[in-house]
C-alpha cells in the first residue's frame, strides 16, 4: 500500500513538470514529407549553398541524391571543386576553425535530426532573436546561448523578443518580427520546411525503403492469415 502511495506522489510530481516543459519548449511541427521528392531536392541544394561552409554531412555521399530523383548533372553541379559523387559531404571550414570562429565546432548536420527531431530543427532555425548583448548580435529562444550566427537573418529578418505576462504572474517568451528580410514569413517557413525535410532525409536514407518493405510484409502476413483461415475451416469441416 505504501508503495502504491508513492507511486501516486511521484506521478503527481510529474504532471506540473509536464505541463511546463511543454509551455516552455513548444516546437512547431516540420511541414516536410520524405515523399516529396521535389522538396528533397530544394533543401538538399539549399543546404549545399548555405550549410555546407561550416557544417559536414560526413555520413552522406553525393551518390545518395540521386535516391531523391536528382540526375547525375544535378548532383555535379553541387560538388565542390575536384570533388566526386562518391565522396562524403565535408564542410568548407574545418573543425578547428569553425572552433575558434564560433566557440564550438558546429555539429555533423547527417545525424542532427535523428538526435533532436525534425521538429526541434524546424523550430531552432526560426527561433533566432537581436540580443545586442551578445557578440553575435543574435540569441535563440530554443537554444539560449547558442554558438551559431543567424545565416538566415537576411532571408528571415530581424525577431525582437517579447515577454507576455498573463494572469496569475505567468510569463510566456514570443517572438515578434520587426525587420522584414528577403523572403515573406511563409515563404521563409517553406524553405526552411525544405531543408528540414532534406536533414531528415540524410539521418536515414533509407527510411522510405524500410517503410516500403514494412507495407509488404504486412500485406504478405495478411494474405497468409486469410490463407491459414481457409485452411483450418477446410480441415474442420468434417468435424462437426
Amino acid at each position: 500500500m505504501k508503495l502504491i502511495n508513492k507511486l501516486w506522489m511521484l506521478v503527481l510530481l510529474m504532471v506540473p513538470a509536464m505541463a511546463f516543459a511543454s509551455e516552455t519548449l513548444h516546437l512547431d511541427a516540420a511541414p516536410g514529407s520524405l515523399s516529396d521528392k521535389a522538396s528533397l531536392q530544394r533543401g538538399a541544394q539549399f543546404f549545399v549553398a548555405n550549410c555546407l561552409a561550416c557544417h559536414s554531412a560526413a555520413y552522406m555521399r553525393y551518390n545518395r541524391l540521386a535516391d531523391i530523383g536528382m540526375s547525375d548533372e544535378e548532383i555535379r553541379k553541387l560538388l565542390p571543386e575536384g570533388g566526386k559523387p562518391g565522396s562524403t559531404m565535408k564542410a568548407a571550414m574545418d573543425s578547428e576553425t569553425a572552433k575558434a570562429a564560433f566557440g564550438a565546432a558546429p555539429p555533423d548536420m547527417s545525424v542532427e535530426v535523428r538526435a533532436r527531431g525534425a521538429d526541434w530543427v524546424y523550430t531552432y532555425l526560426r527561433s533566432f532573436y537581436v540580443d545586442t548583448e551578445r557578440s553575435s548580435g543574435v540569441n535563440n529562444l530554443l537554444f539560449p546561448l547558442v554558438a551559431m550566427p543567424n545565416i538566415l537573418g537576411t532571408l528571415q529578418g530581424d525577431q525582437a523578443l517579447e515577454v507576455v505576462k498573463h494572469e496569475g504572474g505567468h510569463e510566456v517568451q514570443t517572438l515578434k518580427l520587426t525587420s522584414p528580410g528577403s523572403m515573406s514569413p511563409k515563404e521563409f517557413d517553406a524553405t526552411v520546411g525544405d531543408l528540414v525535410n532534406f536533414l531528415d532525409f540524410m539521418s536515414e536514407p533509407a527510411k522510405l525503403v524500410r517503410y516500403k518493405l514494412g507495407y509488404i510484409v504486412l500485406g504478405f502476413l495478411f494474405i497468409l492469415l486469410i490463407l491459414a483461415y481457409l485452411l483450418k475451416k477446410e480441415f474442420w469441416k468434417d468435424i462437426h
